[in-house]
């Protein structure tokens, strides 16, 4: 790595596989926390271990709340040792290069409560909630090819934060070459996305256009050599071009707005459609029946 780079830490111990298309792993590293780690000949691309460092240094510039990361050193004793965190391919088993590989925060552990996915109806527990929107506008000047992932960390009673992991997709995706569609980057649960001024809107635009470029790229020099891959750093140059385009920053978040709304009223229209069925379902008995079990699988 870059003389001036990041202090990095040794992986000293293998907990568990994670689930996710690069294969990664829940590790021990040498400063005694925990990473979810992700290796540079992952099953995605060659882009991912950038994608992921820059996406969170960009995130944490713009303050979003993201996982820290470093580099963690992983060694041929420890892959030979650990088989288990080879990753599994149609051909066989992948052993896992050494040397520097990316390493998030794991923001687990005793007495912490994660979760993945929440009911629509505690997105307003959610402290940061609205952060969603800045972190949308982001994704989509970042050409993020996956879809807008977090994790909820319990924060007091009743209370919530979310926190924003995986930006292996970004800038292009892990192998450079995508140009996704805008809608691709949103989060999953629209209802997330509660109701924005024309305020919050421009306060979004400030945010990215107040980016301390020069930071960033400072930063991307630190990163180990083996990161810089042309793909990504090209991604990466046109996402800040992007970020600082006034014009186009504006008809991002228009078509954001418009999209959520559009969301919603389909949302609507199905719970309306559901609280008033056809008459065929209410009779004979055996189709309401029917009707009930669909009921309960989805909820």
């Amino acid at each position: 790595m870059s003389a001036s780079g990041p202090e990095y830490a040794f992986i000293t111990r293998y907990i568990r596989n994670l689930r996710g298309g690069s294969q990664p792993i829940l590790a021990q590293a040498s400063d005694g926390l925990f990473y979810v780690v992700k290796f540079t000949n992952n099953l995605q691309g060659a882009n991912l271990p950038f994608n992921e460092s820059m996406g969170s240094e960009l995130y944490r510039a713009c303050g979003l709340a993201v996982p820290s990361w470093k580099p963690l050193l992983v060694t041929d004793a420890f892959i030979d040792q650990n088989q288990d965190c080879w990753m599994q391919t149609p051909e066989g088993r992948l052993r896992p290069s050494s040397g520097l590989c990316f390493g998030s925060r794991f923001l687990g552990g005793d007495g912490i409560r994660l979760l993945e996915i929440l009911p629509g109806t505690s997105f307003k527990r959610v402290r940061n909630h609205m952060d969603f929107w800045l972190a949308w506008l982001i994704d989509i000047c970042a050409g993020h090819a996956d879809n807008r992932q977090a994790i909820f960390l319990e924060a007091g009673v009743g209370w919530m934060d979310a926190f924003f992991v995986d930006y292996g997709h970004f800038f292009g995706g892990p192998k450079g070459e995508l140009q996704p569609h805008f809608l691709t980057s949103r989060y999953l649960d629209p209802r997330i996305y509660l109701g924005v001024s024309s305020g919050q809107l421009l306060s979004f635009q400030k945010v990215v256009q107040c980016l301390d470029v020069g930071q960033l790229w400072r930063r991307v020099q630190t990163l180990p050599d083996d990161w810089r891959v042309e793909s990504a750093l090209n991604g990466f140059t046109q996402c800040l071009s992007r970020l600082s385009t006034s014009n186009l920053l504006q008809n991002i978040l228009d078509t954001m707005v418009d999209a959520l709304q559009q969301a919603r009223e389909n949302e609507d229209g199905k719970r309306q459609s559901r609280r008033n069925p056809p008459e065929s379902f209410l009779c004979p008995r055996v189709q309401t029946a029917g009707l009930e079990r669909l009921h309960f699988g989805e909820g």
